[in-house]
């Protein structure tokens, strides 16, 4: 074994290699910040006079609007809806000119194509874009002049069938950024406050409320019209534990709100969906063999089997030969008087499905191009350039084809059929890694929330929790309240078996446990209790934690009754964001002392860029600082 003085000495030569790799780095950086556009209160971004020249101006001429989730600062769309002098309607999606900013090849587009997706976290986000671009000057906000890519379609009054479309670069102005739940109240009659009407006196005010309502009223009449077209097709309603986040001022995700269902979300859902589908078609037909598109494979009819049979237990029939019947099946399968079995039964839908993949149109025959779920022959992601890389590239191939389509020859010709599918590969691959990055944070702030409490005196560790699946041993449950889907096991490794007493509390015994398609019992000396699907149980949440594994929550049943507290028979909206806040602030908590101690006040500009609450570069240089001042005789003890 070597002594402790060589170690010492490979570990100084090591920094030299640390210095010249950071060197390199904070050069990178800084060649990469000097491509960003300045925007600040001595030297205010304005849009260039040339760029006015080039594009279709629609900052007076068209009444545009966002819709997005409660304090989203990187707007990608913005929306426009009126009536033609021609008595046509025009529908106009805007999305964010990303390109216009990150250069093809630029240090900016080399580290976005590496990242390939903003990751959103449980408690924060790591965006793939520097905040000047994603929250500020590509950011399409209320009452700033933004440079747009828009799809502008002119519909029939009476029909809504497209009589002309139009693609371009443009510069809007976005009059009012709305909310889902205030765009709601809105088209719902109710009278609420609209800040960017807050100043006006009252007729003027009125006006252009009622100017804004009658927009937001034409926009859900034609998204309805679109969402009824697809569902003629079969286009899938699926469900999943979808949640909203809530940002602080340092845009970090400090709370998940499970989404509540509303009109409006799918009517702006509704005009994505619609811009893309047509850029699909604009940049396949200039570009057959090279153009990136998004197909949604059909899925394997053996996943389906959980399904098919879960619904058949219930009296249900759901037919999978494609995705019309499947469609139609699932919405005759409903409970009235249980809403959440339907809900259910989407859940496995959707577990069920193929991924969602990109490709190049050269790498696959045309037929294999048609998205399962949407129901559409073609499609791609055009409409969230900030926080995909994807949509970035949709946007060059529009741009080329728009050239094109003039006659305009650009100096660089897109990328080929290899090239595009190689870089399918790559954020197919970015995509999969974000999305378990997710899951994991998400089931990592449960473990964190609930570690802390007493599962036995905790009300918060007690829910409603309802059974969807019958397995040999126990039974898979859904809790509505915090989103949680695991095992409640009714046979542990002893032989004991779960039994329920006459007034539902639950109790190991010495026993049997019989499977049913429909139903699992359990013998004992004590008689025999039966748990059958979607029956409502109650569960204790308690976490298991191991020195080989990731904690993990565990689920035991204590009641083959209901819960009956109120917060837990319905989906709360509260449920994960208290989960989380709860989590960060024990943390904060837990941390505050040693934040103080240990690690220098943050200036503003440090506090201004950074993303996440990570040691900087610099502390991390310390620390290695002072381990090559300790004592080595005194280390070599350990």
């Amino acid at each position: 074994m070597a002594p402790p003085g060589e170690f010492f000495l490979v570990f100084i030569e090591s920094l030299g290699w640390l210095r010249s790799s950071i060197k390199t780095l904070c050069l990178s950086v800084c060649h990469q910040l000097r491509e960003m556009p300045v925007n600040s209160l001595e030297k205010p971004w304005t849009v260039d006079p040339s760029e006015v020249a080039e594009r279709r101006d629609l900052r007076d001429s068209r009444l545009v609007f966002s819709i997005d989730p409660r304090g989203c600062e990187d707007v990608d769309d913005t929306l426009s809806v009126h009536k033609l002098p021609n008595r046509r309607l025009e529908l106009g999606v805007h999305i964010a000119d990303v390109t216009h900013f990150v250069k093809e090849g630029s240090l900016t587009d080399l580290e976005a194509r590496s990242r390939a997706t903003t990751y959103y976290l449980a408690d924060r986000r790591y965006d793939m874009l520097p905040a000047i671009l994603s929250a500020d000057l590509c950011s399409l906000l209320g009452g700033a002049d933004r440079y747009a890519m828009s799809v502008l379609w002119e519909l029939d009054a009476e029909s809504l069938e497209v009589q002309e479309v139009w693609y371009g670069r443009t510069l809007i102005r976005s009059s009012y950024q709305l909310h889902y739940e205030l765009a709601q109240a809105l088209l719902n009659g109710e009278q609420v406050e609209v800040a960017e009407l807050a100043n006006l006196g009252p007729q003027e005010k009125g006006s252009k409320l009622a100017q804004l309502t009658e927009a937001l009223e034409m926009l859900t009449h034609v998204a309805r019209h679109l969402r009824a077209k697809r569902d003629r097709g079969g286009a899938l309603e699926l469900e999943g534990v979808e949640v909203g986040a809530q940002l602080d001022e340092e845009r970090n995700i400090t709370a998940l709100v499970p989404r509540q269902p509303l009109e409006v979300h799918e009517t702006v859902a509704e005009c994505m969906i619609y811009a893309n589908h047509w850029v699909a078609r604009k940049i396949q037909e200039a570009f057959p063999n090279q153009a990136l598109l998004r197909c949604h494979p059909p899925p394997q009819q053996e996943l389906f089997n959980q399904l098919v049979d879960t619904a058949k237990a219930k009296g249900f029939t759901i037919d999978t030969r494609s995705n019309k019947a499947l469609a139609a099946s699932l919405d005759r399968a409903v409970d009235p008087q249980d809403p959440l079995v339907n809900r259910l039964f989407r859940m496995m839908a959707t577990t069920a499905m193929s991924q969602a993949l990109y490709f190049s149109t050269g790498a696959h025959p045309q037929d294999q191009y048609y998205h399962y779920g949407l129901a559409l022959d073609r499609y791609t992601h055009f409409t969230s350039p900030i926080r995909r890389y994807a949509d970035i590239v949709v946007h060059r191939l529009l741009t080329a084809a728009l050239h094109m389509q003039r006659g305009v020859v650009s100096g660089k010709a897109p990328a080929s059929n290899k090239e595009v599918e190689e870089m399918a590969h790559h954020v197919n691959s970015k995509n999969r890694a974000a999305q378990a990055a997710q899951m994991r944070s998400t089931a990592l702030f449960q473990c964190l929330f609930f570690r802390e409490r007493d599962p036995q005196t905790d009300p918060c560790c007690v829910a409603d929790a309802v059974v969807y699946s019958i397995r040999d041993n126990g039974v898979l449950v859904f809790i509505p309240e915090y989103g949680v889907r695991g095992p409640v096991y009714l046979k542990n490794k002893e032989g004991l078996v779960v039994v329920a007493g006459q007034d539902g509390s639950c109790d190991w015994q010495g026993g049997t446990v019989r499977k049913y398609p429909d139903r699992i019992t359990t013998t004992s000396s004590c008689g025999t209790s039966t748990f059958k699907l979607f029956d409502h149980i109650t569960v204790r949440i308690s976490v298991h934690s191991s020195t080989c594994h990731a904690d993990r929550l565990n689920l035991e049943v204590i009641s083959n009754k209901p819960h009956h507290s109120a917060k837990s028979q319905q989906p709360s909206p509260q449920g994960r964001s208290q989960l989380v806040k709860e989590v960060v602030r024990q943390n904060e908590e837990a941390l505050a002392q040693e934040k103080t101690a240990r690690r220098p006040k943050l200036s503003k500009e440090e506090r201004e860029f950074r993303q996440s609450k990570t040691p900087s570069l610099y502390s991390i240089l310390e620390e290695i600082r002072e381990l090559a001042l300790m004592d080595l005789e005194r280390q070599t003890q350990y």
